[in-house]
C-alpha cells in the first residue's frame, strides 16, 4: 500500500487489515498513507458487528475475533482534516460528530455492508452522517458474495458532499468514484447553517476500555 501510494502520487486510505492485539485478537485497522508512501496516521474499529442478520451467515460475532479501538483519528492533510471510521461505525453518529468537533472536514468510511443491512439502510446513514456533520463522506464498500456465497456484501461505493448531496456512485464491482472538493461550498454551508454551534448537548466522549471476558 505504501509503495502504489508512492508511485501513483495519492494520499492513499487502506482498510481494514487485520494487527494483532495483546490478547490474541486483531484490531480492524486502517491505514492513512501520503503521497510519499509514508503512515500519516491510523484508526481501529470502535463499534464491532455483533449482531443478527437474515443471510447465509445469520449470526456475525466479531467480538470473537476482533479487539475495538480506543480513540478516534482524525488527520491533517493537504486537502482537508480527514477523520477515519469503518464499516459499523456508521451506524453510530456520536463518533461522526466527535469528529467533526475534533475539525473533520472529510471522513473516509471503508466498509463491507452486508446485502441486507446495506439495501436497506447503506446510503440514508451516509447522507444523515453527512448532513449532520457537514463533511463530505468518502465510502468505499465491498461488493460480492464471499464464503463459497455465505456471505453477500451490498457495494454502492459513494462520494456524499456536505449538503447530503451523492455526487458519485458505483453500485458493485472493482474501480473508482470521484468528485471535486468544493471546500468553499462547505465553509458556507456550515456558515448559514452552525449546528456545530447551536447544538445543546455535551460533547460525545468514549466509554471506558472494553474489557474481553
Amino acid at each position: 500500500m505504501s509503495q502504489l501510494a508512492a508511485k501513483y502520487d495519492i494520499y492513499l486510505v487502506a482498510g481494514t487489515i487485520p494487527i494483532r492485539s495483546e490478547d490474541g485478537r486483531v484490531y480492524s485497522r486502517t491505514y492513512l498513507f501520503d503521497n510519499l508512501g509514508d503512515v500519516l496516521g491510523d484508526y481501529d474499529k470502535l463499534h464491532l458487528f455483533d449482531v443478527d442478520v437474515s443471510d447465509g451467515t445469520k449470526e456475525y460475532r466479531e467480538s470473537d475475533t476482533f479487539c475495538p479501538g480506543e480513540r478516534i483519528s482524525v488527520i491533517d492533510t493537504p486537502f482537508g482534516k480527514l477523520g477515519l471510521a469503518i464499516c459499523y461505525d456508521l451506524r453510530f453518529p456520536d463518533l461522526f460528530r466527535a469528529m467533526r468537533l475534533a475539525g473533520a472536514e472529510l471522513i473516509a468510511l471503508p466498509s463491507a455492508f452486508t446485502k441486507v443491512t446495506g439495501a436497506a439502510h447503506w446510503q440514508p446513514l451516509i447522507q444523515a452522517r453527512a448532513i449532520e456533520t457537514q463533511c463530505y463522506i468518502l465510502a468505499a464498500a465491498q461488493s460480492g458474495q464471499h464464503n463459497q456465497g455465505s456471505r453477500e456484501t451490498w457495494g454502492q461505493s459513494m462520494i456524499v458532499d456536505s449538503w447530503g448531496r451523492v455526487q458519485a456512485q458505483k453500485m458493485d464491482g472493482c474501480g473508482w468514484v470521484q468528485t471535486k472538493l468544493d471546500k468553499s461550498e462547505q465553509v458556507e454551508i456550515r456558515q448559514q447553517m452552525p449546528v456545530s454551534v447551536n447544538n445543546r448537548f455535551s460533547a460525545p466522549e468514549l466509554r471506558h476500555k472494553v474489557v474481553s471476558a
